[in-house]
């Protein structure tokens, strides 16, 4: 199992290009399921979670051609309507095969997602937006089967809290029903509006994306379209935080300072200069350490979960005292203890993490819990004195492409280790 080694105590200094969205990337593909036409996806990233979602549209019987950046996807003929455990549960995405296949083809027979380290995530509201929608779901050995063998029809759908994936998985569905659906208590996600962005190439009418309450009139048939993928947020942020840690100054190429919501005015509180310049954005921190601000984790424009553990890793040195509440996911500290390891001064109460700024964090042996915690650790050893070596390092290669490559470039010592 490979592991990343970290030589911390150097500034980061250059140019580190921004890649597509994993999170918007997962949902455009699963978009292809919808029609018989070609769909060129550009700006996607080589990740592990993209593959494995690829092996599962491939089993549906998707043609794909993934040549660098550029993502060509032909659902011609769908040869299956079920996913099996084995492919969704390593990814709680793939579960969003399930309405499209059930649009178009009026039946299927999809695993429910695997547990989830950073809490239950349940998909209730997936199958209560389904059922609104006219499915007869039913649950069988751990499968939801589903059928609408005359399809599906328009219909109003609240969500009794926001969710991202329950919102772009009845957007998906209600795209080719009859009639008009109309979603309310919606997220307001930037990926959503991207889904959004895609299907309307493709000749869906969705409006309102990116408010609260979106609509969406069903059309017959969705056709040929290009799309590029929006940059990631999640990985602008990890990176900006990365130079708050350790000093320096970053260009971020192609990245774009509107996606951030409440996390840029968060990092310029803590010290961080931040602009905008021609074709990304410019991070840089020179002189003393950040100052600790608050937070709470809150749905978009509010500061994203994701970006949580980063942040906690931006503060275990900052001067001062700051606290992190916790309100999107249960059991996401999980990084703390090992962040402890390191020297962090952190406790845990409940939602919230209070963290006292410590001097200088000295590197350790960590283990990364999940895709987020690993990049927090990668921060935390940038910054640390001496080596950090973090364990189970195949939840960053879901997130974060290239990432060796770009630290390096920019003065980081950090190497992958194979064994």
């Amino acid at each position: 199992m490979d592991k990343l080694a970290i030589i911390g105590g150097r500034p980061l200094y250059g140019e580190i290009p921004i890649s597509g969205a994993k999170n918007s990337a997962l949902k455009v593909m699963v978009a292809s399921l919808l029609t018989d036409k070609p769909l060129t996806l550009t700006n996607v990233p080589r990740l592990a979670d993209v593959e494995m979602l690829l092996r599962l549209l491939e089993q549906h019987g998707v043609e794909v051609d993934f040549e660098g950046s550029t993502l060509k996807l032909h659902g011609r003929t769908i040869t299956s309507t079920e996913a099996p455990y084995d492919l969704v549960r390593k990814m709680r995405a793939s579960f969003n095969v399930l309405g499209p296949l059930l649009a178009r083809e009026g039946k299927a027979k999809v695993s429910l997602p695997g547990g989830c380290a950073i809490g239950a995530r349940p998909v209730d509201l997936h199958l209560k937006a389904l059922t609104a929608m006219g499915a007869a779901i039913e649950l069988d050995e751990g499968y939801v089967i589903a059928e609408a063998p005359k399809g599906l029809h328009g219909a109003e759908v609240t969500f009794p809290f926001v969710s991202v994936g329950a919102t772009e998985h009845a957007m998906l569905a209600a795209v080719l029903a009859d009639g008009e659906t109309v979603l309310k208590n919606a997220a307001r996600e930037p990926e959503i509006t991207d889904l959004a962005e895609c299907l309307n190439a493709m000749g869906a009418k969705v409006s309102d994306a990116g408010t609260s309450t979106i609509k969406i009139e069903g059309v017959a048939q969705l056709n040929t379209a290009q799309h590029a993928v929006l940059p990631d947020r999640i990985e602008t942020g990890a990176y900006a935080m990365a130079v708050g840690a350790t000093g320096g100054e970053l260009t971020l190429k192609g990245a774009r300072s509107d996606l951030l919501g409440a996390a840029w005015s968060v990092l310029e509180e803590a010290g961080l200069t931040i602009e905008d310049v021609d074709g990304g954005v410019r991070v840089k921190r020179n002189g003393n350490p950040v100052k600790a601000v608050d937070i709470v984790t809150q749905p978009f424009p509010g500061f994203p979960t994701d970006l949580q553990a980063q942040f906690m890793a931006l503060m275990v040195t900052a001067n001062g005292v700051s606290r992190i509440k916790e309100t999107i996911f249960e059991n996401r500290f999980m990084h703390a203890p090992e962040l402890s390891r390191m020297g962090a001064n952190i406790s845990v109460d409940g939602q919230t993490a209070t963290v006292r700024g410590v001097k200088r964090l000295k590197g350790a042996p960590v283990m990364a819990t999940d895709l987020r915690a690993s990049m927090s650790l990668v921060i935390a050893g940038l910054a640390a004195e001496g080596q950090t070596m973090i364990n189970r390092v195949y939840h960053l290669d879901r997130g974060f492409e290239r990432l060796e490559e770009k630290l390096a470039n920019c003065g980081a010592l950090i190497e992958r280790v194979r064994e």
